[in-house]
């Protein structure tokens, strides 16, 4: 396991549950990657909920292009900490130490989404918080696959909703989808990346995409 240090626990008003976190299983196989329901804390989930940024397009928008309330600030506060880093180095047995963090929020998925891919090389973690209420749709739940070409051969299949956490390591087989949805479905993603030059370079993309989504919708500018 890692042998660089740990900083200090979280305090009680943590909006994270790392107990749960740190007791969860890392699955193996097709890759690395774990799914804990309730990682959000129940007493920090209505405001967090509340404080949700309002987002009427489909796409993935950086958070600082987001008006976002106090609580996700806070919660966004928590999940770039140096102590929810060294537990998901621990996690995942890598040294994330001065690894940059990028947080995107989506609001709304269309028809367009949920495609099979592995997440570019640059990112080393990805995770997904979801803030949907029991999702009753076959649809928008993401699916852990054993290829890149069918994704009905899935692994693992996670219901997007509020509180609930998906994370794995990236890798040239992490392969995964979701049926399309079109409508709301609220996600907070956030990834460890390589370096300062490609969180730049990706903060520009989302940027721009964000920019013109917000200016002609979907229809008009696919991003």
């Amino acid at each position: 396991m890692n042998s660089y240090a740990a900083p200090m626990q979280s305090d009680a008003t943590s909006m994270l549950d790392l107990t749960k976190f740190n007791a969860v299983e890392l699955n193996k196989t097709p890759y690395e990657y774990m799914v804990l329901p309730g990682f959000l804390k129940a007493d920090a989930l209505e405001a967090i909920a509340k404080d949700f940024p309002s987002i009427k397009q489909a796409g993935s928008f950086p958070a600082d292009t987001l008006k976002c309330g106090p609580a996700f600030i806070e919660l966004m506060r928590q999940l770039e900490s140096e102590t929810f880093r060294h537990a998901v180095g621990q996690k995942f047995d890598v040294d994330l130490t001065g690894r940059p963090t990028m947080i995107t929020v989506r609001g709304h998925t269309d028809e367009t989404d949920g495609r099979i891919h592995t997440d570019s090389k640059t990112k080393i973690i990805t995770m997904l918080i979801y803030f949907n209420e029991a999702w009753q749709k076959s649809g928008g739940r993401l699916r852990i696959l054993r290829s890149g070409t069918d994704l009905e051969d899935y692994a693992a299949e996670v219901e997007p909703a509020i509180g609930t956490l998906l994370a794995f390591r990236r890798s040239d087989h992490s392969w995964h989808g979701h049926k399309p949805f079109v409508g709301e479905r609220k996600a907070l993603q956030l990834n460890w990346v390589l370096d300062e030059q490609v969180k730049r370079r990706e903060q520009k993309r989302h940027g721009v995409s964000a920019f013109f989504k917000k200016l002609f919708g979907n229809k008009e500018y696919a991003g």
